[in-house]
Order: C-alpha cells, then structure tokens, then sequence
C-alpha cells in the first residue's frame, strides 16, 4: 500500500506537462504614434485617458446621475456581469478536474434464500454491509487538463474585459443620448420662437396686403414660412420624445425626466481630454484586453488537442471496510482495498485527433486576425477621435461667427423693411439665413459634443485601472 502511494506521489510531481505552443504577441498591424497632420490636434500630454474616470470627464450633474442609473440598471451590462460568473464557473469546474474526485459510499443488502435454492435445503437470511473511500485521479502528464484549464481561465479573462468594454459602452451612448436630446430640446425651442416670428411677419404683411401694399406674392411667401416653420417644430416635437425614449431604454428603469433642466450645449458639459499618447496604449483597451484573451485561449486549446494523440493514464482506487452483519462492519479485519491503474492509447479514430488539432490551429489563426482587426477598429476610433477633436473646434467656432453675421443682417433686414426700403423677401431670406445658422450651430455643438465623448470611449476612459487590476485577480477554484 505504501508502495502505491509512493508511485501515486510520484506520478502527481510528474503530470502538468504542458504543450501549449509559446505564445507570442502578434506584431502591431498600425502605426507606433497617432498621425501628426494639420487636421489633428496637437500632443500635449502624457496622461492617460483611461485613468480618467467619468466622473471626472462628465462635468454636467444632470448627466452623472442618469450615467449612474443606467450603470445600476442597464440591462446589457448586466448579461455582461452574469456572463463573467458564468466564465468564472467554467473555469471552477475545469480547474477541479486537474485534482482526484475522493467519494466516501456506503452500501447494505439483505438477501433470504428460499428452501428450493438453499445448498443447505434450509431457508437462509444473510446480509453484506460496507464503507468506502474511494480515489479516482487522471494524470496529466501531458498537459491537456492544464491546457482545458488555461483556456477556460483566458475565457473567463476575456468576459470580464468584454464587461468593462460594455460599460464603457454604455457610459458612451447614455452621454450621447443625452447629448442628442438636449441638442433637440434647444433646436425646437430655436424653431418655436422661429415660428413666433414669422407669425408676426405674417401679421405685418396681412395688413399690409389688405391696405393694397404687399402684393399675394408676399402674402403667400410669409404663409409658406409659417407652415414651414410649424412642420420643424412637429418634427421636433417627435424628436425630443423619441429621445427620452431611447435614453429611457438606456437607464433601465422608467426615470421621470421631467425634472432634467435643458441648460443647452454651450456650459461647460465635458472635461478636456488629454492628448497626445502613444498608439502601444490601445493594447490597454477592455476590447483589444478581451481579444487578446481569446487568442491565449484558442492558444491554449492547441495544446489540449496535441496532449489528445497521447495516452491518458487513469488511477482508481477504494479502500474501506466490509462484514456480513453491520455490527461488525467495523472490527479488525474487515478492513479490504483495491487499486485500478488503467490506460488509454489512441490507436485508430479515422482522423478525428488530426481534424480536431487542424481545427483548433485554424482557430487560433482566425483569432489573430480577429486581434489585430480589434486593434486596427480601435487606432482608427482614437485617429477619428483626434481630428474631430481639433477640427469641430474651428468648425463651430465659424459658426457662432457666422449666426453673429446672420443675426445682424436679420436686424437690418426687418428694419429696412418696415421702413419700406426692402420687399418682404429680403426680409424672408435674412429669416431663413438666421434659422439655419442657429439649427447648425445647435447640430455642430452636437457633434462636438459627441465627438468628445467616443474620443473618450476610444481611449478606454472610464474605468480605473486599479479597480480593474483588482477585478482581475484569479478566481479561485
């Protein structure tokens, strides 16, 4: 018995041969640094964004707490939670099969012979009882419960980034749902007083047209504009409702929004971003984090398929205490044991061992193409983000020039016309011009705005690292 434990002992120390083939980072498919043209903004820090929490990035308090909601309720983020303790579970229970199964049984018959089947012709009453400890352990010994262990670990890894990935996600479009809505809420104001104007104008050139001054010509054009008018603000009456729909959704809870001030887009909503850092960040991002996993895992599989062609050596054993009378079952020399060493070698299995390890390669290759696609996606994100972030700038900046220009030639228009030096066209036109200055600086602001925020998203901002780095800590079995 001894000397089966010895052997037991040493065939542990040997098992946990791995062949899992080395894994080595696939070369970067973009560029070392951000591109440096006239049409990106300049470098000029070297933090880093996503050690900017959203707290700090999201200045407005009205949109901290329904990020905050929505962090607390969203149904997405939730399956995403759910989704790391199920990975969580599958690893327990592959990393369990790397040790023995240890059972403790008990077992007990009672069996009456009857005459006709006696040897003795007499009816007999007998009865076997039994305790038992039981061993059952496979040995690993070329590493494919290690490799099913290491792969079920990056999996798990892989969910939990895929989860940081969803939050900041979720961050991403509430802000820029609430973005999206603010922004309506103040162009249908801008389309409301727009239509309180023209209803005035159409005042002026009714009574002007019933004196015989304005001519049906001007009469129909002041109409046109009002209606004109009444079907923008319809539409973005709609708007605003389909708005709080989709950031309702977003919240995961009915919240009354009624309360929300619309303070408009020009207060200061968002913090400004640090600029300016190296591309090798991107490999910190929770999705390119959640890919990379996923390349270590279909890594680790290969292994599991090369250990397959191997034999695989299992060991049972029992060892326990047996008696015809349970009063018995525990007395000196009722004591048994056995040990069953048994071993499995592949011989013919008309190719499914070389398919299975094929497909497993193959998937590691479609992995890697997926990892530098995820990095690729991701350098573009920031790249885009970057010229956004200084172009938008100018941009709205000519706009609020040009609504100052438009807003001067309306004033001069209306008062050249009740002076009677212009037609009620000029009029018209300086109406028009100032409405669509005032729509496009709105949807400029907008996107500005929002540019912001998926700059923000690109750059893995957030979450914070040291909660991450603690959330990533391996699970225990």
């Amino acid at each position: 018995m001894k000397r089966s434990l010895m052997c037991l002992a040493v065939l542990g120390v040997l098992s946990g041969c791995s062949m899992i083939p080395e894994y080595e980072r696939p070369a970067s498919p973009v560029a070392d640094v951000w591109p440096t043209d006239e049409a990106y903004a300049t470098q000029n820090s070297e933090t880093q964004a996503m050690n900017l929490g959203w707290q700090d990035f999201f200045l407005d308090p009205q949109l901290q707490r329904l990020i905050g909601i929505a962090l607390a309720n969203n149904r997405d983020l939730r399956i995403a939670a759910l989704n790391v303790e199920a990975y969580r579970s599958l690893y327990g229970i592959q990393r369990a099969a790397l040790l023995p199964d240890v059972t403790a049984d008990g077992s007990g018959t009672r069996t009456r012979t009857p005459e006709g089947l006696s040897p003795t012709g007499e009816a007999t009453t007998g009865g076997q009882y039994s305790a038992t400890l039981g061993v059952a352990w496979e040995l690993d010994l070329f590493g494919r419960l290690n490799s099913l262990s290491a792969q079920a670990l990056e999996e798990y890894l892989a969910s939990e980034a895929t989860q940081r990935s969803v939050q900041i996600s979720l961050i991403a479009s509430v802000a820029n749902s609430y973005l999206t809505w603010q922004a309506d809420r103040e162009l249908l104001a801008v389309t409301a007083q727009t239509l309180e104007a023209y209803e005035d104008s159409l005042s002026l050139v009714q009574r002007s047209y019933d004196v015989g001054v304005a001519s049906t010509l001007e009469l129909t054009q002041a109409r046109t504009a009002v209606e004109t008018a009444r079907s923008a603000q319809a539409q973005y009456r709609r708007l605003v409702a389909q708005d709080r729909n989709a950031l309702t959704q977003l919240l995961g809870q009915n919240v009354s929004l009624d309360d929300v001030e619309s303070g408009g887009l020009e207060m200061g909503l968002l913090a400004d971003l640090p600029v300016g850092l190296p591309s090798e960040l991107l490999f910190k991002r929770p999705d390119v984090v959640a890919a990379e996993h996923q390349l270590l895992a279909a890594n680790a599989s290969i292994g599991a398929a090369r250990a397959a062609f191997f034999p695989s050596i299992r060991l049972t054993g029992a060892a326990g205490s047996a008696s015809n009378d349970l009063s018995e079952l525990f007395d000196s020399g009722s004591g048994y044991w056995n040990f069953m060493p048994s071993i499995s070698i592949p011989i013919f299995n008309a190719g499914r061992l070389r398919a299975n390890l094929d497909y497993t390669e193959i998937s590691r290759d479609i992995r890697v193409a997926e990892y530098e696609q995820t990095i690729q996606d991701a350098f573009r994100d920031v790249a885009d983000g970057l010229t956004a972030h200084e172009t938008y700038a100018d941009q709205v900046q000519a706009q609020r020039n040009l609504l100052d220009v438009s807003e001067r030639y309306y004033t001069v228009a209306e008062q050249r016309y009740r002076t009677g030096v212009d037609s009620h066209l000029t009029l018209l036109d300086a109406q028009r011009q100032l409405l669509s200055a005032q729509q496009q600086l709105v949807n400029d602001r907008r996107n500005q705005l929002i540019s912001e925020v998926n700059l923000f998203k690109a750059l893995g901002g957030g979450w914070q690292i040291e909660d991450a780095a603690a959330a990533s800590a391996i699970p225990e079995a």
